[in-house]
């Protein structure tokens, strides 16, 4: 987990320009992510660290040209990545951090959040910010393309008790911020804890 903004730039800044070559084939596992929101004509979802956009196509064909689509990011080089790939057209394009959103309270309906939880300094809070501008029972949907054992083993490390998306302790840490755990999925295609925003 990172402490501070200024590492998780550097980090992706470096990898933005090739981010996209580097893992192809994810298109499927973000389409079937978030249809798994259950998405309506018209309804407003967020991509919280939306890095290179690839979850703003699917997320626009959900809500169609009557919803709002906006995809947020720290790094102005992921944003650029995601404009050169013609993202930026299906959905607006805003560089800012998940822990202080200029978006009025309540104000979504749904949020998608692909690779976030990792990256964030202060996981609780940060997912407390998050819970503030969806709407009561609006729906928040925590992504990976790929499992945690595969994603620990593609980075040569192992799982510990500690890990922060274990089920237990990822359903702590949602009701501490606002949130309830509707349900649980960890593979070695996926990985993908939805929530509802409680009342």
């Amino acid at each position: 987990m990172s402490d501070d903004h200024t590492h998780v730039q550097d980090f992706f800044t470096a990898r933005a320009a090739d981010w996209d070559r580097r893992f192809p084939d994810d298109g499927p596992a973000y389409a079937a992510a978030v249809a798994a929101l259950g998405l309506r004509e018209g309804d407003r979802v967020l991509d919280a660290g939306c890095g290179t956009g690839r979850a703003l196509p699917p997320l626009r064909a959900a809500v169609g040209p009557t919803g709002v689509v906006l995809g947020v990011d720290l790094t102005a080089a992921m944003l650029r990545a995601a404009a050169r790939a013609g993202r930026d057209r299906a959905g607006t394009l805003l560089l800012t951090d998940v822990a202080a959103l200029p978006l009025r309270s309540s104000s979504l309906d749904a949020v998608f959040a692909a690779g976030l939880i990792a990256h964030l300094p202060d996981p609780a809070g940060n997912l407390r910010e998050i819970a503030r501008v969806v709407r009561p029972g609006g729906v928040l949907a925590l992504f990976h393309p790929i499992g945690r054992a595969a994603l620990a083993a593609r980075q040569g490390r192992t799982i510990t008790p500690d890990d922060l998306r274990a089920e237990p302790n990822l359903r702590s840490l949602l009701t501490r911020s606002g949130w309830r755990m509707t349900s649980y999925t960890d593979e070695d295609t996926r990985f993908l804890a939805l929530a509802v925003r409680a009342d």
